[in-house]
């Protein structure tokens, strides 16, 4: 069983651009949603696709498993997706040590900018850039659960707190 350990924070400035090595445009949409569980489905490029489960209600590390599907399947799974589809495009960025992956949203979500760090074990302290904003980490508003399922939260509000 895969263990998913992150922080979260929203993203004040564009400094992490320059040291973005690669970026991937993700299309992700909700099949299950529960609050210590959720099924998800990531199309990749257009060109692969994969399906996550993942259980827990810790706010730091939760169980995942992921697994390649075919992007016709992930296609079908997203029209039947619950609320919206989540549109955006996320660059891997290293600092000292850590991959930081910056979502920078489109579609409805457009203007939110969310980094995650994932890590090796909840007592790792990874270096905080200082293009970071605000952590939510454990703010399930800013979770891609939320983002997708529960979309009445007040965009506005979610993208301007950084």
């Amino acid at each position: 069983m895969a263990k998913e350990i992150e922080r979260k924070f929203l993203v004040r400035t564009d400094g992490w651009r320059a040291g973005a090595e690669t970026k991937s445009v993700l299309r992700q949409g909700y099949i299950a949603s529960m609050d210590d569980r959720s099924v998800r489905v990531r199309i990749i490029d257009r060109k692969t696709a994969r399906l996550t489960t993942k259980i827990g209600r810790s706010s730091m590390t939760r169980d995942e498993f992921e697994y390649e599907i075919p992007v016709a399947d992930a296609e079908e799974m997203l029209d039947a997706a619950i609320g919206v589809v989540i549109e955006k495009t996320r660059y891997r960025v290293p600092h000292e040590g850590f991959t930081w992956e910056v979502d920078v949203f489109s579609g409805q979500h457009r203007g939110l900018v969310i980094a995650e760090v994932e890590m090796g074990a909840e007592s790792d302290k990874p270096a905080l850039p200082a293009w970071l904003g605000r952590e939510v980490t454990g703010d399930f508003r800013y979770s891609n659960q939320a983002l997708a399922t529960e979309f009445e939260h007040d965009r506005h509000a979610l993208q301007h707190t950084a």
